[in-house]
């Protein structure tokens, strides 16, 4: 990592022993902690690093959705996901990510959906993984 790099530092991660990291966020000073899940030595007590992969995406979907709509002077508030992560291998991987979408009772107009399902598609977390991990996200509209 070169200097530059430095100053932009995100975040740092400390093992603690038994396959336990504490995760801090070093512009806020939050931190987390991670374990390693059951079926992989583990004692699953928090979120696993591929939890925390599969999470990601949900959290960024949710995220880009509701920055593109408060430009729109829309409210996102109360949406929420649920997210399964899918492992396969070998090599041990994640091979799917299935996210559903809650939007608001909010009455969307077609325009607005189709914005909606362009924003899923462009998600900075889900552009980022790789073209063989399986993206399956739908939205679902509690009208």
């Amino acid at each position: 990592m070169h200097d530059s790099a430095a100053a932009l530092l995100t975040a740092t991660v400390t093992y603690e022993g038994g396959l336990r990291t504490t995760c801090t966020h070093v512009a806020s000073g939050q931190t987390f902690i991670t374990d390693a899940p059951v079926d992989n030595h583990g004692k699953g007590e928090a979120f696993s690093p591929t939890d925390l992969a599969a999470t990601s995406l949900a959290a960024c979907i949710l995220t880009t959705i509701a920055i593109m709509l408060e430009h729109r002077e829309l409210d996102f508030q109360g949406a929420r996901a649920e997210v399964i992560k899918v492992m396969g291998g070998p090599p041990r991987r994640i091979t799917g990510i299935r996210t559903v979408i809650y939007a608001p009772a909010v009455d969307y107009t077609p325009a607005q959906r189709e914005l909606i399902a362009k924003v899923v598609e462009a998600c900075p977390v889900g552009r980022s993984l790789h073209p063989d991990l399986a993206q399956d996200t739908v939205v679902v509209y509690e009208d």
